[in-house]
């Protein structure tokens, strides 16, 4: 059985989990429930807030060019983070923490200096096709005569 170290890490992560909270609270003291309670109503909120706003971290990764499969695993580690506090125990609420501050998940990615985007530059004039290049800094009005179509022709 090739996997089976990892079957058997995966049972017996409840087993550890239970021991130490047991090795915790013999320490502490009743702080520990307190201290779990905590854990599983922020590791809820975390899911809850990253329910929400996955889809515009995507959205913003596509929108700027930056790679949206950065914005996917950085809300997959707050998902996972979120769901470890969920989980009672003190060595999932560290793994949760190592895995929400590692680099990347909250800092937003520096984009490409020589890709221009839409939203950091300002709009640039345009010249006026009809005067020629440059006879116009700003874009001009074009006029023109329109007549209004009743609306029993356009059904």
């Amino acid at each position: 059985m090739r996997f089976g170290w990892i079957v058997l890490l995966l049972l017996s992560f409840p087993v550890l989990e239970a021991i130490g909270i047991f090795w915790i609270a013999d320490a502490i003291g009743g702080w520990v429930l307190l201290w779990l309670l905590l854990a599983a109503v922020a590791g809820v909120l975390l899911i809850r807030l990253e329910r929400v706003a996955w889809g515009a971290r995507l959205l913003f990764a596509v929108q700027s060019g930056q790679s949206p499969l950065l914005s996917l695993f950085a809300s997959g580690r707050i998902l996972l983070a979120g769901s470890l506090l969920v989980f009672p125990g003190f060595i999932s609420d560290v793994i949760a923490l190592v895995l929400l501050l590692m680099p990347g998940t909250w800092v937003r990615p520096r984009t490409d200096p020589f890709r221009p985007m839409n939203d950091d530059t300002p709009p640039s004039p345009q010249p006026s096709p009809a005067r020629g290049e440059g006879a116009n800094e700003t874009p001009t009005t074009i006029d023109g005569e329109f007549r209004r179509e009743n609306d029993d022709r356009l059904r």
